[in-house]
């Protein structure tokens, strides 16, 4: 499904052919037409994103792409007619992760189809066995230490400036005890600055028990003295919360599929982030 923006045609196709190796995926031709910056009307994004998340016979659904557009529709999915199942995708799709949470479910941050196609034969291995294993979900490890410690709670959140914008809605779950993990792409450092302090400002720092960084590309500032990595480095030592950097996930080369909503272990000394609950159950042929 195409519940954001526009996108191209080859793209996604390169993506969709990864997936019929494996599963057999369906779409309406719909998922093709454009308004403006959107994957076509928003009544036609809701009626296919309804469609998708109520068909018992569907096993899966795959976000064509990010962009923006998903925020439009919050107000009138209804939750309640879910039919359990695994929801992929990133970027502004975060929006829907972040609400399909809030009503207790777990989905699955991990490339849309668009992307998919561009990634390495690793991190397509990883989103089909995250997403077909009923074991825990392989840890991820390397990142670098920005603040020492531990932490356990469920994994949230995604795209900051997305969630950002969730802020003071009813579609932001509680991140009392959580582990937040956060992305970004193209945006510069006094912006990505902004960003956190208005979680801090919202009390967000005070809720969440660590912090685990994922990719934040194209966000830096051309011919500053200073980093992207260096600015989040100061705002994380500034919440005294663990906290561990350069996680494989966003719009890097590498984008790792993680499960949202389930438990966590962040490791932040070892930069390292475990799973402690299996993301999918057994279900029936």
């Amino acid at each position: 499904m195409a519940p954001a923006g526009s996108f191209d045609r080859p793209s996604f196709e390169a993506g969709l052919k990864l997936l019929a190796h494996r599963y057999q995926p369906v779409y309406d031709e719909g998922i093709f037409d454009t308004d403006r910056y959107l994957a076509g009307s928003d009544a036609r994004r809701l009626a296919e994103l309804a469609a998708a998340l109520g068909d018992p016979r569907l096993r899966g659904v795959f976000c064509a792409r990010g962009g923006y557009g998903v925020m439009r529709l919050l107000p009138r999915i209804s939750f309640g007619a879910i039919s359990p199942k695994p929801v992929v995708g990133f970027s502004d799709i975060t929006a829907l992760h972040l609400s399909l949470q809030a009503a207790g479910w777990v989905s699955f941050h991990g490339p849309v189809l668009t992307q998919l196609g561009r990634q390495s034969k690793e991190v397509a291995e990883r989103l089909f066995q995250v997403l077909e294993s009923t074991e825990l979900a392989p840890p991820l490890a390397g990142a670098t230490t920005l603040v020492p410690g531990e932490a356990e709670g469920p994994l949230l959140g995604g795209n900051l400036s997305v969630l950002t914008r969730l802020l003071g809605t009813p579609y932001l779950p509680s991140l009392k005890g959580a582990v937040l993990m956060l992305e970004d792409v193209a945006e510069r450092p006094y912006r990505l600055d902004r960003m956190w302090t208005h979680l801090g400002l919202a009390g967000v720092f005070r809720q969440v028990v660590g912090i685990a960084l994922g990719e934040f590309a194209g966000c830096e500032e051309k011919d500053a003295s200073y980093t992207s990595a260096d600015v989040l480095r100061s705002l994380a030592e500034e919440t005294g919360l663990p906290c561990a950097a350069g996680f494989p996930v966003g719009h890097g080369e590498k984008n790792m599929t993680v499960p949202l909503g389930v438990r966590v272990r962040l490791d932040a000394t070892r930069g390292r982030l475990e799973f402690l609950e299996p993301a999918t159950m057994p279900q029936s042929a």
